[in-house]
């Protein structure tokens, strides 16, 4: 870019009026920012119902338990205990942040009998607990941390080992040519934008990094990278295989069906053929 010209008079120029800063956008509350995720993100009615379904069809009878691994804020494994009165759920996470914004949104809002059948643990996922559950889950791909095989595969031993001799352990996972991409989507909703952005891939080693941004239609203010995921982007085949590995006696893949116009309708069926599409999302159960 060539210099700027200097400008020549032949009077001193006034100087122009400073132009006043514009102000700091207010940085999102905990729990502005975990609202705006959940209105963003979780469906957990749909997974239950999803959950309840496959169950039944496998077993021919309804799920009690629910450990919820990676809970986050547990709003799942509390809407598991509002069922009935036999549906008992445990939420595990580490991070105590999501766990204290789920006991006041989330728990909080129980009857007396439903907080008495829904523990929040923090802990580890690979720790040792004294029960076990029918129904096993890791959604929102949080399984995705675990970089090396090694760690993925003692995570899934685990689960193995807490799980009934009846029970089935539920996981989600995403991909598509798209998916691997550095971009960044967005979806309109009534007082926010969501953004999903994929920073970077690195093909030799299948790590991502993606970020969470929100746009608040009140102020119009982009909050950046209010949730960060550094990742392995992990295969279906590998997840088959690892399930396999880790004691599991039998996996299913579930792919979603699709409307007219091409977009997911929400339905998933078993299947171990599906399109190489732009971008998807679908879970795999495996049973021990």
């Amino acid at each position: 870019m060539p210099a700027e010209k200097k400008k020549t008079t032949t009077r001193k120029s006034l100087p122009k009026p400073l132009k006043k800063a514009p102000a700091k956008a207010a940085k999102l509350t905990r729990d502005e920012k975990y609202r705006l995720y959940l209105a963003s993100v979780q469906n957990t009615q749909a997974d239950i119902k999803f959950i309840n379904r496959e169950y039944k069809a496998i077993y021919g009878k309804a799920p009690k338990s629910l450990r919820e691994d990676f809970c986050g804020t547990g709003l799942m494994a509390c809407d598991w205990v509002q069922q009935n009165d036999e549906c008992t759920a445990y939420g595990i996470d580490l991070d105590m942040e999501p766990l204290a914004f789920g006991v006041v949104n989330h728990y909080d809002k129980l009857s007396e009998d439903e907080q008495s059948r829904m523990k929040y643990i923090n802990g580890n996922v690979l720790s040792k607990y004294d029960f076990k559950a029918d129904v096993t889950v890791a959604f929102n791909f949080s399984y995705y941390l675990f970089k090396k095989r090694t760690d993925l595969l003692k995570y899934f031993t685990s689960v193995r080992q807490h799980m009934k001799k009846d029970g089935a352990f539920f996981i989600d996972l995403f991909g598509g040519t798209e998916a691997r991409k550095e971009l960044e989507e967005s979806v309109k909703h009534k007082n926010h934008t969501y953004y999903w952005d994929c920073s970077k891939y690195n093909p030799l080693t299948a790590e991502c990094l993606y970020y969470i941004h929100f746009k608040t239609h009140k102020d119009g203010v982009k909050h950046e990278k209010v949730y960060t995921y550094d990742w392995r982007m992990w295969d279906a085949r590998e997840l088959l295989d690892i399930l396999e590995e880790a004691g599991f006696s039998k996996t299913q893949i579930y792919w979603e069906g699709v409307d007219k116009d091409g977009t997911g309708n929400g339905n998933f069926k078993k299947t171990l053929k599906a399109e190489n599409c732009e971008s998807w999302v679908t879970y795999i159960c495996a049973l021990p």
